[in-house]
């Protein structure tokens, strides 16, 4: 069996922390407070000084190796993937270096190049190396030009040009966010400067996390309406079939991914929520997830469903609060929990649908899209009463008596071959957003879609200024941007049931 006794954690007390606390990151001796902020920068700076505070290396962008290794042999993947999980390992440990020395980088231009990123390439290539080791040990050929993304870069996040504030459109594509936002705190450590008295504090919502800013939040009344349905033709399948599985009331929580980082412990760097399947961890094997409990009502449903907790950040410790994937990796605050948790599977607008194999593994949305790019991510955000509109690189700022919803559509077209893929994507694929087909040499299979529902105070913004917000967990040089949240499922539906499933949707019927 699975070791998910091993993570399956029961909240403790929880304690409140002075939101001004600077959080410290055990082993790593990483401050985040005055992350943004130039050392001998005071509180009497101009607007442009600012701005080149903000103007300062935010974070680390390393090329994403495993979304290169589109073909792995079967016996290799277990050394690739860990090899993998190494590479995400070494951009935490490289991004905690970057966090905690703002002071050495302010008097020494090459300060990032020499001490973080030179160092994290060398360490790259040699994981690289040993992956491509892996793949030529089994008979395979590794691609070209692996050792070309060893390199990575420190990426600047510009501050606009005025304060934002409430009321953004969430329409400006989303890298132009406003991480220089000024906190107005004093008294800040650095790590390589010691105490920075006078220093402005700039981006860290006061509680020591790098982001978010109040530039990642728009409030949703102002956006327009762009949900668009494709009309069913003759041929498709519209029928639905819905799952009800909770929200995690049984507190099973792990930073594993066992889709991307099989047997390796926190390969997720940040804590996920689990409904269906109770026994998912980085340890469980096929036969481990047919044989545990699910708190699925239908039991034929052993699924596992699992997604990115959301936090508040407003000076909670919690039960992780200096833990791996938690605290320890800028995931701060108290964890909320979805009040409900929609789970539905649709069919396809022109074609009737075949059934899922049994442990096929679906990501949708990319965790590390702030650094990679758009051409992966799938987040949606938006709020109750208004789900004809879906922010995707912002946060939504709802009114009263409205919450937050995440919204996930699935990719919903399989190669009729395989339950995974190397880079866990190539295996599946999305329809035709205009038409609803599904690419040549693919078939349609039943679409998994999910709300998840959240009764969350708004945010507060003045002045720039955000104060307690509401943030999806991510990998720590991610900065907590809304376009990097993800969803994550492997179908352990028994055979019987996925039928049933099959059956009604290609029917046109509702069922449950």
């Amino acid at each position: 069996m699975g070791r998910n006794t091993r993570k399956r954690r029961s909240p403790l007390a929880v304690r409140a922390v002075a939101a001004s606390a600077a959080l410290a990151v055990a082993g790593g001796g990483l401050v985040w407070a005055n992350f943004y902020a130039s050392a001998g920068e005071s509180r009497s700076s101009d607007r442009s000084s600012t701005r080149a505070a903000a103007a300062q290396v935010a974070t680390i962008d390393c090329p994403d190796v495993g979304q290169q290794l589109t073909s792995v042999p079967e016996r290799a993947r277990s050394g690739v993937d860990k090899e993998l999980a190494l590479l995400d390992k070494q951009i935490t440990e490289a991004y905690a270096r970057l966090a905690s020395t703002r002071g050495a980088q302010s008097g020494d231009a090459g300060f990032v190049q020499n001490a973080i990123l030179g160092p994290l390439k060398s360490k790259r290539t040699a994981a690289i190396e040993r992956i491509a080791i892996n793949i030529k040990r089994v008979g395979g050929t590794a691609p070209g030009g692996l050792d070309q993304l060893a390199g990575c870069t420190g990426k600047t996040v510009e501050q606009p040009a005025t304060d934002a504030g409430e009321g953004q459109d969430g329409q400006d594509g989303g890298q132009d966010q406003d991480d220089g936002q000024d906190q107005g705190q004093d008294g800040g450590q650095d790590d390589a400067g010691g105490q920075d008295g006078g220093q402005e504090q700039v981006g860290d919502n006061g509680n020591g996390a790098a982001g978010p800013v109040a530039d990642d939040f728009a409030d949703i009344t102002t956006v327009q309406p762009n949900v668009q349905k494709i009309r069913t033709r003759r041929g498709g399948s519209s029928g639905t079939f819905t799952t009800t599985c909770g929200v995690n009331e049984n507190k099973v929580f792990n930073t594993d991914n066992l889709i991307v980082a099989p047997g390796v412990d926190n390969g997720a760097h940040h804590t996920h929520d689990y409904v269906g399947n109770q026994g998912n961890d980085a340890f469980a094997g096929d036969d481990d997830l047919a044989n545990a409990e699910t708190s699925c009502q239908n039991q034929g449903d052993r699924s596992t469903y699992y997604w990115p907790v959301i936090r508040v950040q407003d000076g909670t410790e919690e039960f992780d609060a200096g833990e791996p994937g938690g605290g320890a990796e800028g995931n701060v605050g108290r964890i909320v929990q979805a009040e409900r948790a929609e789970i539905k599977f649709v069919g396809n607008p022109r074609s009737k649908v075949v059934a899922m194999p049994r442990f096929l593994r679906i990501i949708t949305g990319d965790a590390k899209a702030f650094t990679n790019g758009t051409a992966n991510a799938n987040s949606g955000w938006t709020c109750t009463g208004f789900q004809d509109r879906v922010l995707t690189d912002k946060y939504p700022l709802c009114p009263d008596g409205s919450k937050v919803v995440r919204t996930f559509d699935f990719q919903s077209c399989w190669d009729g071959q395989n339950i995974d893929s190397a880079n866990h994507r190539s295996h599946v694929a999305f329809a035709d957003p205009n038409t609803g087909a599904c690419p040549q040499g693919f078939q349609a299979i039943p679409q998994l879609t999910m709300n998840l529902v959240y009764d969350v105070e708004r945010p507060v913004i003045e002045n720039g200024q955000v104060r307690q917000p509401f943030a999806v967990d991510g990998f720590p040089e991610q900065l907590h941007k809304p376009i990097t949240d993800h969803d994550d499922f492997i179908n352990v539906f028994d055979e019987d049931l996925m039928n049933r499933m099959v059956n009604c949707i290609n029917s046109g019927r509702k069922c449950k």
